[in-house]
């Protein structure tokens, strides 16, 4: 099993949605991000104390933020796969990414919590994908 660095929380404003309104004022959205990897170790298995050999999470949180506070998309299932498909090509190191977008104001008439979708990417099923 990899192991894994974790980002949760990640708030941006955002116009995502496929009302007008949503467009027009916008709203937060949550992002978590999961990456699976090895951590770096040397040649007698012994972990390498170097930022260029794993992900820097504060790049990470930079890039899933202009994605969450970029240009609109109408379904948040599209801006979690393009954060996870630019993660994923950002930093090949990576066996897999998941990222997790909450939109807790979607407009539902309905008392509730939160609404979430997930996009999971790995090295595995992307080469394997026409």
């Amino acid at each position: 099993m990899a192991d894994r660095i974790e980002l949760t929380g990640l708030r941006a404003y955002g116009y995502h949605g496929v009302f007008e309104h949503e467009k027009a004022e916008g709203q937060e959205f949550i992002a978590d991000i999961t990456c699976w990897m090895d951590f770096p170790r040397n040649a007698e298995g012994q972990p390498v104390d170097q930022l260029e050999r794993t992900v820097h999470y504060g790049e990470l949180a930079e890039l899933a933020h202009g994605i969450l506070a970029g240009p609109s998309f109408d379904l948040i299932e599209t801006v979690a796969g393009t954060i996870a498909d630019t993660i994923m090509d950002t930093y090949p190191i990576l066996h897999a990414v998941e990222v997790t977008i909450h939109k807790p104001s979607a407009p539902i008439p309905l008392t509730f919590d939160d609404v979430a979708v997930v996009a999971r990417r790995s090295r595995k099923t992307r080469s394997t994908r026409a």
